[in-house]
């Protein structure tokens, strides 16, 4: 599922400069990058697919530091452009950034700077959000990156609202997207834009992957939580709600035990997962059903009271907005692709598998059960602690 804003009127105003090219795209390469992200707007933009309907972009491939530049695989690579070349292309990509914990090279931020000023539209993937956030483009703005990395981009750069559900997010001239995957994603969707939904299926079917994907990526998060909480006391609050997600809570259950005000409570725990509680929550408690669904034979309605959840109406809802597909369907499709005579553990008594494998979404789901794709969602960021349906605002 993309979230693709209504571009703000500055910025749909905003024109290239005169020595800037449409046409253009530059990719931003430095050191360290991992070579499969790397590859992929390589892939997109440099590659002349016009027998198939693809109209042709022209490649820079930039160095963003001196080279040469090694990438993963102790491959080095020679980029044939420097960052003086970003100043003719009316899009710079930048595919991925070496380490989350290491700021980019301040030569390549103003770089990114000056294209942004003069109109060029600016791409991160996965990782490369982090190199937007470090030049200040993403300041006040929604964006996404690799669901892993999202908490530590939140609390690293608090002014950035962060979405880690999102596929990718198109916020007219500053577009990111989450890992590997969703970058292909992304740079289909700029294809899409820049051409239209024909050019943008040729060119899917060359690349073997469908021209849209609906949901997001809640299907694939775990319980992971920023390296950082494990020494902040709100850790044990954390630790007990997953030990109890079989119990109904709700988050003011969650702030009493921290000592804390609903207020404070919401604003602490968004500062260091970047989701709100009432989200979060939501989110462990379809992913312990999402388990439960595929280890275990209870009915949806036992899965339900299980996980938590007030009524099976309510994981229902929550289980489809969150993963594109009824529990049921879920269930059926994991089951179909699951290897014969796989034994599956057997629960404890909170009804939490002994061994869980790590959840896995289907190849493919019901056509029934898909969500429709957006083409346009709001730009407005979710506030500390509001629900994902409207009108929500007790424990699911």
């Amino acid at each position: 599922m993309s979230h693709d804003s209504a571009a703000a009127p500055e910025a749909a105003a905003r024109k290239l400069s005169g020595r800037r090219r449409k046409e253009i795209v530059a990719v931003l390469l430095f050191s360290g990058g991992p070579i499969f992200e790397s590859s992929i707007p390589l892939s997109v933009f440099g590659i002349d697919r016009q027998d198939a309907g693809v109209p042709r972009y022209r490649l820079l491939v930039c160095a963003g530091e001196e080279g040469p530049l090694r990438t993963t695989g102790g491959l080095e690579l020679t980029a044939p452009q420097g960052l003086e070349a970003i100043s003719r292309a009316g899009t710079v990509v930048v595919p991925a950034w070496r380490s989350i914990t290491s700021p980019p090279p301040e030569e390549a931020l103003d770089a990114l700077r000056r294209a942004h000023e003069e109109g060029a539209r600016i791409v991160g993937l996965c990782t490369g959000a982090f190199v937007l956030a470090a030049a200040g483009l993403l300041d006040g703005r929604p964006a996404t990156t690799h669901w892993m990395y999202a908490p530590t981009l939140a609390k690293r750069y608090p002014s950035v609202h962060v979405d880690p559900r999102e596929l990718f997010v198109d916020d007219g001239d500053v577009l990111t997207s989450a890992g590997t995957a969703a970058g292909i994603d992304l740079c289909l969707h700029i294809v899409r834009t820049d051409h239209g939904n024909e050019a943008a299926g040729a060119l899917a079917r060359r690349l073997v992957v469908p021209p849209r994907r609906s949901g997001g990526q809640e299907r694939y998060l775990d319980r992971s939580l920023p390296e950082e909480i494990g020494a902040d006391p709100l850790a044990e609050v954390v630790a007990w709600a997953l030990e109890h997600l079989h119990e109904q809570f709700d988050v003011e259950t969650l702030a009493a035990r921290a000592y804390m005000s609903r207020r404070t409570f919401d604003r602490r725990f968004r500062s260091l997962t970047g989701s709100a509680p009432l989200q979060w929550l939501i989110t462990q408690r379809v992913l312990q059903a999402q388990r439960l669904l595929e280890t275990s034979d209870y009915s949806v309605d036992e899965v339900a009271g299980r996980c938590g959840f007030r009524s099976p109406v309510a994981l229902r809802g929550h289980f489809r907005r969150q993963l594109g597909s009824s529990p049921a369907a879920y269930r059926a499709a994991y089951r179909a692709r699951r290897p014969q005579g796989e034994r599956q553990p057997d629960p404890d008594p909170a009804g939490v598998p002994r061994a869980l494998p790590p959840a896995e979404p289907p190849a493919a789901l019901p056509p029934e059960t898909a969500v429709p794709y957006q083409t346009r969602r709001t730009a407005t960021p979710m506030p500390a602690g509001a629900a994902s349906v409207p009108g929500q605002r007790s424990a699911p």
